[in-house]
């Protein structure tokens, strides 16, 4: 069976003229906000979500780091002792923010080597010695990010517009170091246009770890996307019209000429929705996806293997703060059919099974049913030193039809120390474990890791 997966998670390279383009339109960008405002402000708080993916460790006292500009109907002073005072308009802006960050560890086991610098259960043997011997030591630059936001206010809303890249190479350049864009799109009013995250996905549920891929267990996809937002703010509603794909399993019929001339087609986008109620000492989030896809049968003959598959998710999650806000309770649990493509760290969404009694289709795809969970705790000790501790576990029910091999549960825990002594610097030491299990030939995988990291951050606006 042949699918194409979303590609989320791969890379497309930038050459030279990616980086002249982006230098120029930045510049130009500046010019058009006129000289008046063209001094840079630094120290300025960036709204630069940090996930496995976005997995980089936030400044313990940064739960909330957005700096979103005020609304141009909101009050900007006191109208009852000031009521003849002019409200001044938002203007333009551009902010620039990023990180350089150095990750150092030693893997007391083995992993794929293309995936040398971050601690995915999937990625771990299916057999013993699949990756050569035990003990590597590993220094990996991967997770250093850059970033642009611009905003300008219009007659028609907020125009808000996003560019942001790091450097981990997946895909077709997995283990490589290149520059890899995450978000880009752009907002304006309730409609949001581009690739950022999934409206399936909680990008809060993300612990403050060093672990760049983070908790297997919890939806992360940055997809593609058409989005409407009709109730925004901290209480929100999202629906989106989001990019398909998958990716299937043949099993032990891999070989067979029947499954190889089928292939898979998306005729329909993926449909998202998300509702998130908040209050002051946390939220809780309810999110739905239901996806379509299509087996078409390309070879003639008696045997006939098409067929129509539905692929659906629900996700509940939650953020809970003690201590003032100083310690967050970071909760989810996912369960659904075909809907491994939007997970961390899952395999594949369909894959082959018998089906009895139909001599004509004697075989037919499964959506793939699973079920995860991530439980983790930020907490901090002090304004400069904070820990956080977890764990997360993903469960795939496999068809008979898998091999013995196949991926059926990874299980993730991570425990850290980390030192911020100020906004713009941040290092600690992180002790990670994952492990995996085959579907049914008893075999499994640990993986043991010491990871210590050095982040060093900048932002800095331009107008406004």
């Amino acid at each position: 069976m042949t699918f194409e997966r979303g590609a989320s998670r791969k890379t497309t390279r930038l050459g030279g003229w990616w980086l002249a383009v982006l230098y120029g339109g930045l510049s130009v960008f500046s010019l058009l906000l006129g000289s008046g405002h063209a001094q840079a402000q630094s120290n300025i708080a960036i709204n630069a979500d940090t996930t496995s993916d976005d997995a980089s460790a936030t400044a313990p006292n940064a739960y909330d780091t957005t700096a979103e500009p005020p609304s141009r109907d909101e009050p900007q002073g006191d109208a009852q002792t000031a009521p003849t005072q002019a409200q001044t308009p938002p203007k333009p802006y551009l902010d620039i923010y990023g990180f350089a960050q150095l990750d150092l560890g030693y893997d007391v086991k083995t992993n794929d080597p293309n995936w040398f610098d971050v601690n995915r259960p999937s990625k771990l043997p299916s057999f013993a010695g699949e990756f050569g011997r035990d003990g590597r030591t590993y220094a990996s630059v991967r997770q250093t990010r850059f970033g642009v936001k611009g905003f300008e206010p219009t007659a028609w809303g907020d125009l808000k517009v996003t560019f942001e890249f790091d450097m981990f190479g997946v895909g077709p350049d997995a283990g490589e170091t290149t520059i890899r864009p995450r978000h880009y799109y752009g907002e304006l009013g309730p409609v949001l246009a581009g690739q950022t995250n999934s409206v399936f996905m909680d990008i809060d549920v993300f612990p403050n770890i060093l672990d760049y891929w983070g908790p297997n267990g919890m939806v992360f996809f940055r997809n593609p996307q058409l989005r409407w937002m009709p109730i925004r703010g901290d209480t929100h509603l999202w629906i989106a019209l989001e990019r398909p794909g998958a990716s299937a399993d043949a099993g032990v019929l891999a070989d067979r000429i029947e499954i190889q001339n089928v292939q898979g087609r998306f005729q329909f986008p993926d449909l998202s929705a998300q509702y998130r109620q908040s209050w002051k000492r946390g939220y809780v989030q309810g999110a739905a996806i239901v996806r379509s896809i299509k087996l078409d049968h390309t070879a003639t003959g008696t045997i006939n293997l098409d067929q129509s598959i539905v692929g659906w998710g629900v996700d509940l999650s939650s953020n809970l703060k003690f201590r003032n806000d100083k310690d967050v309770l970071r909760l989810q649990y996912v369960f659904g059919d075909g809907v491994e493509n939007y997970m961390n760290d899952a395999p594949e969404d369909v894959a082959a099974e018998p089906n009895f009694g139909n001599p004509l289709k004697p075989v037919k795809g499964k959506a793939l049913p699973m079920r995860s969970f991530v439980t983790y705790l930020d907490h901090s000790w002090t304004d400069a030193w904070t820990t956080s501790v977890g764990y997360s576990q993903l469960i795939v029910d496999n068809t008979i039809l898998q091999t013995p091999a196949a991926f059926h549960k990874g299980q993730y825990a991570t425990v850290n120390l980390l030192w911020s002594p100020f906004k713009d610097f941040m290092t600690g030491g992180e002790f990670q474990w994952a492990r995996r299990t085959n579907f049914s030939d008893g075999f499994h995988a640990n993986d043991y890791r010491i990871q210590f990291s050095f982040k060093y951050s900048f932002s800095a606006r331009v107008g406004g």
